[in-house]
């Protein structure tokens, strides 16, 4: 059960990201999309992007924050946005 509500909820996630995302050509093009707002948001320059730095700068990330950052490290990567954007 617990399985169950945890793929419920990335698909969730996926769902939400691609209904929300503007239509990308390919892959490539949302990473690299993806890629140039992490970069401008991630303030410190130090490859993560906590809370407070998704907040008011990427909404959909600070929105669902916790469910990307499953392992509870208090931040995300850009790699990781990109896998989830991909599902």
């Amino acid at each position: 059960m617990k399985t169950f509500i945890s793929n419920l909820g990335l698909a969730s996630m996926t769902a939400l990201l691609l209904v929300s995302a503007p239509v990308f050509a390919d892959d490539a093009s949302r990473d690299k999309e993806i890629a140039e707002r992490f970069a401008k948001c991630d303030t410190n320059h130090d490859g993560k992007l906590s809370l407070n730095e998704a907040n008011g700068c990427m909404p959909r990330i600070y929105n669902n924050f916790s469910m990307i950052d499953a392992r509870g490290r208090g931040y995300v990567t850009v790699a990781e946005i990109q896998a989830m954007a991909n599902r």
